[in-house]
C-alpha cells in the first residue's frame, strides 16, 4: 500500500464485508478476512463498529499489521442506509514493532489456560509457544510477526459481539472470545490481559487458549459465571465505548475541538475506568467469597513485582508530584503465592497511596524478609488514618471518609482476602497526620 493511495470497502449491518477495491481485499486477504465475512483487520473492524453503533462518522489514525511492516493509516468509517462504507489513506510504513521490547512490559497470563499467545499493539503475535503449534500442526517460527488473523479466526457471540475488539478499543483485559485455528478449523475460547509499557501505554495482549470449556462453563447456573456475563452484556460493553469515545475526543482524533469539552471528554474518561474498576472488584468478590476459590502457587519474587506495579504508575505520579521511593527490591525476594493476584494486592496497595499523598510527598516501597515470610512494604505521607478506623478499612465497602473521591471501598477487602488464601496477611500502621503504613506478608519459598 503506497501513500497517495485510498482504500474503500462497503459492510453491512452485521460488519460484513460486502464489496472492497482491489487494493483493500488484498489487504483484508492477508489479514485472513473474506467477502461475506468480519473484517480481518481488528483495528478496522473496531472503528466499523464503533461508527456503526454511534451512527456518526468516525476517523481516526491507526497501525495495521500488515506482511513484514507497519503501516500506520488515516481511518474514515461512515454509517449509510445499508451499513457502513469505509476508506483507508495510507500515512506512512515503518518497521514493524520487534519483541525485544517484551520484557519491560507487564502482562500476567490469564489463570488456567492450555497455551499462551502474546501480541503487539498491533496485534502482531511476538510469541507462540513450540508445542502449542505442533499440537495443530502450525510452525510458530512462521507465525511470529504476523498478524493474530492468521492464527486464529475470531468469532462472534449470540449477540455479535467481539469481546476481543471492545477489549482493544478500551485497551482492557478480555475474557470469552471465541475463536478457531486457521486450517485445523477446532474452536475453542481466549482470554487476554493488556499490557502496558513503563509509561503506561498500550501494548498489547498476553493471551490464553483454553481447549476445554473453563470450570464455570459447565453449569450456565454457576452464578460467577452468571454474574460475568450479566455484568459484560450490561455494563462492561456500554462502559468500554464510553471510555474510547470519550478518549477519542480527549486525543481530538477527529479534529481540534473547544478545551472545554477536551477537559469534559477527560472526566468521562476518568468516570468510565472509575465504574469499570468496581465492576471488575464486584468480579472479584464474586469469585473470591466462593467456597471453591483456590490460589495457583507458585515462586514470586516479590522484589520483581514490586518493581513492576511502580511502573505501572510512573505517569501517575509524575502528574500528581508525587516521589516514589523503591529501595531494597534489587535482591530476588522469593516468597509462595500467584504472580497475578500478588501484582493485584500491590496495584491497589500503591494506587491507595498515591491517592492519599499530597503534592511534593514521597511513597516508599520496600521489600524484606522477616523470618518465614517475605514482606512487601508501602508508605505514605497522606493524612493518616486514626486507630479506630484501621480495623474496618478492610471491611467491604469501608471507606474512612465517604466524602473523599475514588475508591470503591472494596480494594482492600479484595487485597486482605488474597493475602490470606496465599497464606499471608495485609496489615497497617497509621496515626492521624503521620501517612500509613501497609505490610503485605507471604510465605517465604523454602521456609
Amino acid at each position: 500500500m503506497s501513500e497517495g493511495m485510498t482504500l474503500t470497502a462497503r459492510l453491512d449491518h452485521a460488519d460484513r464485508l460486502v464489496s472492497a477495491d482491489a487494493g483493500f481485499m488484498s489487504l483484508n486477504d492477508r489479514a485472513g478476512g473474506a467477502i461475506g465475512e468480519l473484517l480481518g483487520v481488528p483495528q478496522l473492524a473496531t472503528v466499523v463498529r464503533l461508527a456503526r453503533r454511534l451512527g456518526i462518522l468516525v476517523q481516526r489514525s491507526v497501525v495495521i499489521a500488515d506482511a513484514e511492516s507497519d503501516l500506520e493509516c488515516w481511518v474514515r468509517a461512515t454509517p449509510t442506509a445499508d451499513g457502513v462504507t469505509l476508506s483507508i489513506a495510507p500515512l506512512r510504513e515503518r518497521p514493524a514493532w520487534r519483541s525485544a521490547q517484551v520484557a519491560t512490559q507487564l502482562a500476567p497470563p490469564p489463570a488456567g489456560a492450555d497455551w499462551v499467545w502474546e501480541v503487539d499493539a498491533a496485534l502482531r503475535i511476538v510469541h507462540l509457544p513450540t508445542d502449542a503449534g505442533t499440537a495443530h500442526g502450525l510452525d510458530p517460527s512462521t507465525l511470529i510477526g504476523k498478524p493474530l488473523t492468521e492464527l486464529f479466526t475470531l468469532l462472534p457471540d449470540a449477540g455479535g459481539g467481539m469481546t476481543l475488539l471492545e477489549a482493544m478499543a478500551a485497551q482492557r483485559d478480555f475474557d470469552g472470545q471465541a475463536a478457531m485455528v486457521r486450517g485445523s478449523g477446532e474452536r475453542f475460547m481466549l482470554a487476554g490481559t493488556a499490557r502496558r509499557n513503563a509509561m503506561g501505554v498500550f501494548a498489547g495482549f498476553v493471551g490464553g487458549v483454553f481447549l476445554s470449556p473453563r470450570p464455570d462453563e459447565n453449569n450456565a447456573a454457576e452464578p460467577v459465571r452468571a454474574f460475568n456475563t450479566r455484568l459484560e452484556g450490561v455494563l462492561r460493553g456500554p462502559l468500554s465505548r464510553i471510555i474510547a469515545n470519550a478518549d477519542s475526543i480527549n486525543a481530538a482524533a477527529d479534529g481540534p475541538i473547544d478545551a472545554h469539552y477536551v477537559d469534559y471528554a477527560a472526566d468521562i474518561a476518568s468516570a468510565g475506568r472509575h465504574l469499570m474498576g468496581l465492576v471488575d472488584d464486584l468480579a472479584d468478590i464474586e469469585a473470591i467469597e466462593r467456597d471453591d476459590f483456590r490460589i495457583e502457587f507458585e515462586p514470586v519474587d516479590l522484589s520483581d513485582v514490586l518493581r513492576r506495579a511502580a511502573g505501572l504508575f510512573a505517569v501517575r505520579a509524575a502528574d500528581a508530584g508525587v516521589t516514589v521511593d523503591i529501595g531494597g527490591a534489587d535482591e530476588p525476594q522469593l516468597a509462595i503465592g500467584e504472580f497475578r493476584r500478588v501484582l493485584q494486592i500491590l496495584v491497589n496497595l500503591i494506587g491507595n497511596a498515591l491517592r492519599y499523598s499530597p503534592p511534593g510527598g514521597t511513597v516508599w516501597l520496600r521489600v524484606q524478609r522477616d523470618g518465614g515470610q517475605v514482606v512487601a512494604i508501602v508508605a505514605d505521607q497522606g493524612k493518616g488514618i486514626a486507630p479506630e478506623d484501621q480495623a474496618r478499612i478492610f471491611a467491604k465497602f469501608a471507606r474512612v471518609d465517604p466524602r473523599e473521591p475514588g475508591g470503591s471501598g472494596l480494594g482492600l477487602y479484595i487485597s486482605r482476602r488474597l493475602a490470606r488464601a496465599m497464606g499471608g496477611d495485609i496489615s497497617v500502621d497509621s496515626a492521624p497526620g503521620e501517612g500509613a503504613r501497609f505490610v503485605l506478608s507471604l510465605p517465604a519459598a523454602g521456609a
